[in-house]
């Protein structure tokens, strides 16, 4: 029998079906359904510009260089080698000019399913600004292996490009709550309190049924809770359960195979009654209505 060499670490076996377990970041971007689309990179001469226009969120690496990014979605900045720019919801038009010396841009294009969760996909900010500090113990890195299988014509090199720009942006956003930065529901992952009432919430626990209850997992009083909770992530405790709780069934009817009362009770309602108006106010159409995701077009 083969004994583990000595220098090899071990690390503890993670299941990630069981993104439930105290993952929170990978549970709500789970439910927002990230895909990463494409890649490209571009070597500006200086004062050379790029004009962009997509309907696909964006993030932007500066390998070498200084760039100027400007657009409808984001105010004019310079963003330096190292640094990274996510625009999650989408750009619309963009500018991005190289300043005096040449500059070299990686383009990373994903997109969030709009159906998926609408409401937190609003709340995601119009633009994150990740400094080298920020991105210089892991951008890199990613960047280099991203473009050797962007170069890359063997088996499996589309997808792997596709996973790694998730990567990417798991990263940035994980650096940004990290730092402070974060508000809305990622400001609550930053808050190990909220985290927790979050955390029950997202696994339906008894818990996180009442206020009580999720004030207790957070070891608040009722009211510091409350306020704690609406000024973190922007909404009551309650309403974020319940819009949590629609975004599950919403998911679970997009795959066909399940009866509209089934899903009400699994989530937390009572009768497919009170379910069919709170899932019709919060998505605008029935459940009977529900269909599945597709890709949006380009």
């Amino acid at each position: 029998m083969t004994e583990p060499g000595k220098n090899l670490t071990i690390f503890p076996d993670r299941a990630l079906a069981g993104l439930a377990n105290g993952d929170l970041l990978s549970q709500v971007l789970a439910r927002m359904r990230m895909t990463g689309d494409r890649i490209f990179s571009s070597m500006l001469l200086p004062f050379a510009q790029l004009d962009m226009s997509a309907r696909a969120a964006h993030a932007y690496a500066v390998m070498e260089g200084v760039v100027k990014i400007a657009g409808d979605e984001a105010d004019a900045s310079e963003i330096r080698s190292g640094e990274l720019l996510l625009l999650p919801r989408g750009p619309g038009s963009l500018r991005i000019s190289a300043l005096d010396q040449p500059a070299n841009v990686v383009v990373c294009h994903f997109w969030f399913d709009p159906a998926s969760q609408p409401d937190l996909l609003l709340t995601l900010p119009a633009m994150i600004h990740l400094r080298q500090a920020e991105t210089c113990d892991w951008l890199p890195n990613i960047m280099q292996f991203l473009l050797h299988e962007a170069d890359n014509d063997e088996a499996g090199s589309a997808l792997m490009v596709s996973r790694m720009i998730d990567l990417v942006v798991v990263r940035a956003l994980r650096a940004w709550v990290h730092h402070g930065h974060a508000s809305n529901w990622l400001g609550g992952l930053a808050d190990k309190r909220i985290a927790r009432a979050l955390k029950a919430i997202h696994e339906q626990s008894p818990h996180g049924l009442t206020i009580d209850g999720l004030a207790a997992v957070a070891g608040m009083s009722r009211s510091n809770f409350c306020e704690r909770f609406n000024a973190l992530v922007g909404k009551s405790p309650l309403r974020y359960r319940n819009e949590w709780r629609l975004s599950v069934a919403r998911d679970m009817l997009a795959k066909g195979d399940a009866r509209v009362g089934e899903v009400g009770r699994s989530v937390g309602y009572e009768s497919e009654a009170a379910f069919s108006r709170a899932y019709k106010a919060y998505f605008g159409h029935a459940p009977r209505e529900a269909k599945p995701s597709i890709t949006p077009a380009e």
